[in-house]
């Protein structure tokens, strides 16, 4: 089956309070969005990466694509304010041959190999799948004065994380009802969740950051020290 990665990478980073766009920070020397292009690039199920980025950042990822060898990067689009829009602007761009969708973040450097296949697999035989990690803290409901109102049942609670993994066509069936229905959602799964479609939990690592933040940051240059594929 023709895999597609969607790459959104158009965030201008301001939590991170830096120059540039987080994605083009360093990380143990190569900015943060080429450790995750080269995890795709690597995988042998992938067939084609797209990356979502605001035009004034593409001659800058058309650089790093020749410096790096990322020739599975086969369109650079132009990303939205939202990552709903970056994600909805290459859709317009897979490959027709593409059965399933891959996307992932691009400021999540540290996804194994094992867990994007299992993610592919999964969506194959489930439709969707997300990977995700279990909720480790207790997790409390707040109302608006202040004032917690009921603990949830940790043992059913999940972190989503990305890659999340669909077939095609359940994706753009997603995303047109959420276009139509001007539906705003955090992640792509909530918005398949709408078509009542349950997606296939893949097991994460809390090593799977999103670095949004310096602090993030910091934490990635130690689990770059350490991180094995």
């Amino acid at each position: 089956m023709f895999t597609s990665v969607i790459i959104p990478a158009a965030g201008f980073g301001e939590r991170m309070g830096a120059a540039v766009s987080k994605q083009f920070l360093s990380l143990h020397g190569k900015p943060i969005l080429v450790y995750t292009l080269e995890r795709f690039q690597r995988c042998t199920a992938v067939d084609e990466i797209i990356v979502a980025a605001q035009p004034a950042t593409h001659a800058q990822i058309e650089f790093l694509i020749k410096e790096f060898h990322l020739s599975k990067v086969s369109k650079i689009v132009e990303g939205g304010r939202r990552r709903q829009d970056s994600v909805n602007s290459a859709l317009r761009h897979v490959s027709p041959k593409s059965d399933i969708v891959v996307i992932h973040d691009g400021v999540r450097p540290f996804i194994q190999q094992k867990v994007i296949l299992e993610s592919i697999e999964q969506a194959k035989m489930f439709s969707a799948a997300v990977v995700a990690v279990r909720v480790k803290d207790t997790v409390k409901v707040g109302n608006e004065e202040g004032r917690f109102q009921k603990t949830l049942d940790r043992s059913a609670l999940w972190m989503a994380q990305t890659p999340q993994t669909f077939q095609k066509q359940l994706l753009l069936d997603a995303y047109e009802k959420a276009n139509r229905e001007n539906i705003e959602a955090t992640d792509d799964a909530s918005l398949v969740e709408l078509l009542n479609v349950h997606p296939a939990i893949v097991q994460g690592s809390f090593d799977n950051i999103k670095i949004t933040t310096p602090d993030d940051l910091d934490f990635a240059n130690l689990i770059a020290r350490r991180f094995k594929d």
